[in-house]
């Protein structure tokens, strides 16, 4: 393994494991549904939220009715972000490379979720910086996600490692010249099995 100068994480199924239906299923008891709204329209209106394409005031207009909800705008929006829970072995992992390196993230990931993590989890402090698909209107895999990586932060790719959860875009950082490393949840032997000096 090439000397390691820096770190980039994903968040979700990364450093938080998420489950969306935490959120349908505390919405659907708290407006009295029968059945789930439409997945297909509600995750086509959170990519559009999560591509910088709509608002947070648009994805609510959009989202709530699906859900038929007209209680608290602010109930909505903590039920919404609160489908997450830290992932300790990688979330231990960003912490220890932190004392030895800068250590930052790209994710795809909406303003909702975003508030929500950064409020709620403090391991997120110890990062020197973050690409977000809402703000950068990019989402992996698109290369030019890892190409704003070099140019925002200065980072060497070939001594940069890079986790995520989804093959696609482990193979997207590692044609960028990242060393990407595939995290895989139900594997119990990562991420003591890529064998990163710390």
């Amino acid at each position: 393994m090439k000397t390691i100068q820096a770190a980039i994480f994903d968040i979700g199924n990364v450093l938080l494991l998420f489950d969306y239906m935490k959120a349908a299923g505390r919405l659907m008891e708290r407006n009295q549904l029968e059945s789930l709204p439409d997945r297909g329209r509600i995750t086509a209106i959170n990519y559009r939220l999560e591509i910088g394409e709509i608002s947070k005031a648009e994805f609510l207009s959009l989202v709530r009715p699906e859900f038929h909800d007209t209680g608290a705008e602010s109930e909505f929006v903590e039920i919404w972000g609160n489908i997450f829970e830290e992932n300790t072995r990688m979330t231990a992992l960003a912490r220890a490379l932190s004392r030895r390196m800068p250590v930052y993230l790209i994710s795809n990931i909406g303003p909702i979720h975003h508030e929500y993590i950064f409020r709620n989890f403090e391991v997120f402090s110890i990062f020197s910086g973050g690409i977000f698909s809402f703000e950068a209107r990019l989402m992996k895999p698109d290369p030019r996600c890892f190409e704003l990586a070099v140019t925002k932060w200065g980072v060497d790719p070939a001594h940069t490692l890079y986790f995520d959860d989804i093959a696609e875009n482990c193979a997207a950082a590692s044609a960028a010249g990242f060393q990407a490393r595939h995290f895989e949840p139900h594997r119990e032997d990562l991420p003591s099995a890529w064998n990163i000096p710390l």
